[in-house]
């Protein structure tokens, strides 16, 4: 069902370009559908991706908020929302703010001052937790807006009215806690695996106008297939890898998606493969599609070429992120970057693939072909760490066999775990780097077969030696040398996303409710200010009427043991942690 305030739907051209909230409501204008070619070059103004545009930068040309100026950022509105996860990023589209709210329903807000257009609620059935759904982002196309509903539903709701336009029943699995992305005319979005439940893994494309399924493309190859003899001999129904993370980039010339996966599971080698670690290979490719990259063909979702960050994960070490297409040189410097192709460097440039992942790898891999070109330790190189060889010929990549478990009850400390959560990273053309927010942790982890995980006590620990003071920074990577820096350093935790923009600023939040703006050359610190809660994924930009907004979401994420959220809670009130709601800040 849906809500609809007492208030028209409007474009924003009639309000105050230089105040901060409309002196009248402008007459109703036209709804201007989005196009492939908006949704391929999007206006400054706009974000219609998760990412703002489909190579995933997360950069914003707008420069209105600058090094200058930004110490002058007010709050310009802020509006409670219901109670329950929040991981999501909004999408704005001329004047209007669309949100996934907690709860799982969709609203549409003036993105001036937060007032409510209209609202889609679902009813949910029962078993089915709305509150506790976890979609990273929904999409838009034309005149509709998507959502993938946790009961399985992918749903199109009119962006003007929000009624709903049609559904379609996904077979298998909850539709997504990931995201969706619309290309080609398509809708692709990706599944929240069961445990050992192979039919839910996998990537779907249905038609935008319709919701027709297109194709759908299994992330756990069965036997027979390409990567199909690399399962040790499971049957083809236990093999589980889920595509649940965030959505992957897209080139809307070649045609190509590019799209991560996460770990196997169970999560131990030993429990899925009746005691026996080593009967899967400790190099890749192991256990295929599990922790890859995998270009798809956006027409077919057959597969372009894949490359395996973690071979055979033992430890849920998820590589799901989003992978960043970038045009830069690759000069991997020695001192800076651990495994290097001999024939990588270049001083012509090339289009690359590149990501960090949760578990601590760094990688360059190029977008043509998938051929290794570079990889590092994220964020350190310590002798704990889970990937420890790469064969820099062929980017054959193998797992610390001193970190596997050869028995039940074997215990491990391993590098790194939740390093980066589900937050996105953000990249800045001006100085060709990639900023990542991340948390200096390892794991803590012991075997045991008797549990349908496969693990028993389990938790994120401080990395041995680390300096608690610097658990959490920002690290500026340099895509060209490799080259590392930590900007930015504190003891409190982060769960927001990295924001950069051409005023040269570097947006991010934490979960001790500070967003902050640094200089994106040195890291130092410009603005401050203080919110109502933990700050949730979201931090993007958009202007209406020329003026220049930020905002983020505050609320509850999932708590995982041992990871951010769970040592947040050791020193956050409830209250805290609970407050969901939207701040926008702009200049006065």
């Amino acid at each position: 069902m849906f809500k609809r305030s007492g208030l028209a739907v409007v474009a924003m051209s009639g309000l105050l370009a230089g105040g901060g909230a409309p002196a009248a409501l402008a007459q109703t204008a036209p709804f201007v559908p989005v196009t492939a070619e908006t949704l391929a070059n999007p206006d400054p103004s706009d974000w219609l991706h998760l990412n703002r545009t489909y190579d995933q930068h997360r950069y914003s040309p707008l420069n209105q908020i600058n090094k200058g100026n930004v110490g002058q950022l007010r709050m310009a509105w802020s509006r409670g929302l219901p109670v329950g996860t929040q991981e999501s990023t909004p999408i704005v589209y001329k004047g209007v703010m669309y949100i996934f709210a907690p709860g799982a329903s969709i609203q549409a807000l003036n993105a001036t001052n937060g007032d409510l257009l209209w609202e889609y609620e679902r009813d949910y059935p029962k078993g089915v937790s709305g509150t506790a759904a976890r979609s990273k982002s929904i999409a838009m196309f034309e005149d509709m807006i998507y959502l993938g509903a946790p009961d399985g539903f992918l749903v199109a709701i009119d962006a003007k009215t929000g009624k709903m336009r049609w559904e379609t029943k996904v077979d298998g699995g909850q539709m997504t806690a990931g995201g969706l992305l619309v290309a080609d005319g398509k809708i692709i979005s990706n599944r929240t695996c069961e445990q050992g439940k192979r039919q839910y893994c996998f990537i779907a494309a249905h038609d935008a106008r319709t919701g027709k399924e297109v194709w759908k493309f299994f992330v756990t190859a069965a036997p027979g297939e390409p990567g199909g003899d690399t399962w040790g001999g499971l049957a083809i129904d236990q093999r589980a890898a889920g595509p649940w993370g965030l959505p992957g980039s897209y080139d809307p010339v070649r045609k190509v998606l590019y799209w991560s996966t996460a770990n196997p599971n169970p999560y131990t080698r030993l429990k899925r493969h009746d005691g026996k670690y080593d009967a899967v290979p400790l190099s890749s490719p192991s256990e295929l599609y599990s922790n890859s990259t995998l270009a798809l063909d956006v027409a077919t979702g057959k597969l372009v070429w894949y490359f395996q960050e973690l071979p055979g994960d033992d430890w849920d070490a998820d590589h799901n992120h989003e992978r960043m297409l970038i045009r830069t040189k690759v000069n991997p410097d020695p001192n800076h970057v651990k495994w290097i192709h001999p024939a990588a460097k270049s001083d012509a440039e090339q289009n690359i693939v590149f990501t960090v992942s949760e578990g601590g790898g760094m990688f360059a891999i190029s977008q043509e072909t998938g051929q290794f070109l570079w990889s590092r330790p994220f964020p350190y190189d310590d002798p704990n760490i889970n990937m420890n060889a790469i064969d820099v010929k062929t980017g054959q990549t193998s797992v610390n066999i001193d970190k596997i478990f050869k028995k039940d009850g074997d215990k491990i400390v391993g590098c790194y775990h939740n390093t980066r959560g589900l937050w996105q990273i953000s990249y800045h053309p001006g100085t060709n780097s990639v900023f990542v927010p991340f948390h200096d942790q390892c794991l803590s982890m012991e075997a045991r077969t008797s549990t349908p995980t496969g693990y028993g006590p389990r938790a994120g620990v401080m990395r041995p030696g680390s300096d608690p003071n610097k658990y959490m920074g920002v690290a500026k990577i340099n895509v060209a040398t490799g080259e590392t820096k930590v900007i930015f350093s504190q003891p409190q935790p982060t769960n927001g996303s990295a924001l950069t923009t051409a005023g040269d600023l570097m947006f991010f939040g934490d979960l001790n409710r500070r967003l902050r703006a640094l200089d994106v050359e040195d890291g130092k610190v410009l603005w401050e200010a203080i919110v109502g809660g933990m700050i949730m994924n979201s931090t993007i930009t958009y202007a209406v009427n020329g003026k220049q907004y930020v905002m983020v979401f505050t609320g509850e994420g999932q708590s995982v043991t041992g990871g951010p959220l769970a040592l947040a809670g050791k020193s956050m009130p409830a209250a805290v942690r609970g407050h969901s709601a939207i701040y926008a800040f702009a200049l006065p």
